[in-house]
């Protein structure tokens, strides 16, 4: 057996490859932006055979990288964009459409309507979701009803239906496994979170015929074997779970009240609650943290649909910096008079507010307003929305408020400085940026590699968790009080559900 591990991180904007060594360093890393396809306004597809070449192509980078040949890798461990609904021919394998991205707001009236027949109740119980656009549910069923002759294929068992996980093993087993593991099929709105089980009620509510779903596993589990003709070797895959359980593991946030949150395409608070599924009164989700040994540990979250895409939106949109890093350096020199408020409801806002029609404005502007003041106000409307999210889980469970909450940070934006030290200081609380940022493929990399028996047990891996830098609040409470209440004013002005 081979002493590596190969972590595949599959994004919203890009696929990465990661080579891990025994001792949990990075030997070699490959990584393809793909394209984003926007047929409608609102609308949001990728194309699954774009995402399947850049995956195969960042694996054999990675392994390049690494100076290493296939044999040399003992397991593969899959991260994924989670909600992403991929479906596709069960002979040929083939995309049967492209992939409807969990950004995508097309079924915000399927939702409404399923709010109005009174089943939102039904689902946030069984599921721990709102009705939401955001969730696989309503996607599949919209697929279903709008591709031709696609709800005759499935009710016959010809189509399958998977996020983005399960088409990638599909795909690297030849077809041999259809599975999926229970962080992503919690977030489907079609699994039970309690039950562990695909739920008939829902699925009837939904017209979802049940031969169209995977088979779930544990985070940790023989997922199936990738064919030596893909990769260059026979390699099993050992460990799935979705992006943002994928980066609580990766942060060791095994104890319950420990939080971390991620700062990619979109921003993800997730809460390690233990043995509790906690309902939250607040409107955030209750999931499922991981599974492990058939044990479930449950989260809270909260989910923020703009975070680095509000700064890719300064880039490629307003055209205002040349690269994201550009953004923390503007907003460093901007004017401290200027009270600028973006509210980045371009696809609606998440928690707690979930309302799909919301959408983006910007307040205070003057004609002083320059993109300094603009790049300062991007960067700090994910440091207002994670307060928001904090703030509700804190309401939300007792043992929060119990806890003196310092949050670990990863993803892009976890690298800025100035975002960091400004989040803090909103949050009055330390934050805590680790030593290896790529925490989302270290998560599943540990997953892969402690069922590989080759990487440490739980505690062991927790205990090699290590700070890079602690940021802590320095604002003045005045100060601190005044913005969170001006942000809160923008957000009131800009929502369409009270």
């Amino acid at each position: 057996m081979g002493e590596y591990i190969l972590a595949i991180d599959q994004g919203t904007t890009s696929s990465r490859a990661i080579v891990f060594n025994k001792d949990q360093s990075i030997a070699g890393v490959g990584q393809k932006e793909f394209t984003q396809h926007f047929p409608k306004s609102g609308w949001v597809e990728h194309d699954l055979e774009d995402i399947w070449e850049g995956v195969v192509e960042v694996c054999h980078t990675a392994m390049k990288n690494a100076k290493i040949d296939a044999s040399d890798i003992a397991a593969i461990g899959i991260t994924n964009q989670r909600e992403t609904v991929a479906m596709w021919d069960k002979k040929t394998g083939k995309p049967v459409h492209k992939a409807i991205v969990w950004q995508d707001r097309r079924t915000a009236d399927m939702c409404e309507e399923l709010q109005k027949a009174g089943h939102e109740q039904t689902f946030t119980k069984k599921t721990g979701l709102l009705l939401d656009p955001y969730f696989s549910a309503t996607k599949v069923a919209w697929m279903l009803d709008n591709v031709r002759g696609l709800r005759k294929k499935a009710e016959n068992g010809s189509v399958l239906f998977g996020t983005i996980d399960s088409f990638l093993i599909w795909r690297l087993t030849g077809g041999d496994r259809h599975v999926t593991d229970a962080t992503n099929a919690a977030r489907t709105m079609m699994f039970n979170i309690r039950t562990h089980k695909w739920d008939s009620q829902l699925l009837e509510i939904l017209n979802i015929p049940a031969a169209i779903l995977p088979e779930v596993l544990d985070c940790k589990a023989d997922f199936g074997t990738a064919h030596a003709d893909i990769l260059g070797a026979d390699i099993p895959i050992y460990g799935v779970a979705g992006d943002q359980q994928a980066a609580t593991i990766g942060q060791a946030c095994f104890e319950p009240g420990m939080v971390k949150s991620t700062y990619g395409t979109g921003c993800f608070a997730l809460l390690n609650t233990g043995e509790d599924a906690v309902t939250s009164k607040n409107r955030l989700l209750t999931t499922i943290a991981y599974r492990l040994d058939g044990k479930t540990t449950y989260a809270l979250e909260g989910s923020i649909f703009m975070a680095g895409a509000s700064v890719q939106w300064l880039r490629d949109g307003l055209q205002i910096i040349d690269e994201a890093n550009a953004s923390g350096k503007l907003a460093a020199d901007a004017d401290p008079e200027q009270e600028v408020y973006l509210v980045p409801a371009f696809v609606g806002l998440g928690a707690p507010h979930w309302d799909a029609d919301a959408r983006g404005a910007m307040f205070g502007l003057t004609r002083a307003t320059t993109a300094k003041e603009i790049s300062k106000a991007t960067l700090e409307a994910v440091c207002y929305q994670t307060a928001d999210l904090l703030n509700a889980m804190q309401k939300d469970w007792k043992g929060a408020k119990d806890a003196k909450t310092t949050l670990r940070v990863d993803g892009g934006m976890a690298m800025s400085d100035w975002t960091m030290q400004r989040l803090s200081d909103l949050l009055n609380a330390p934050v805590d940026r680790p030593m290896v940022l790529e925490t989302t493929a270290l998560g599943v990399a540990w997953l892969a590699g402690s069922q590989a028996g080759i990487w440490p047990t739980q505690k062991g891996f927790a205990k090699t968790w290590k700070r890079d830098q602690r940021f802590k609040p320095k604002m003045k409470e005045a100060d601190r009080t005044r913005k969170l209440a001006g942000w809160k004013d923008a957000v009131s002005r800009t929502l369409t559900v009270r």
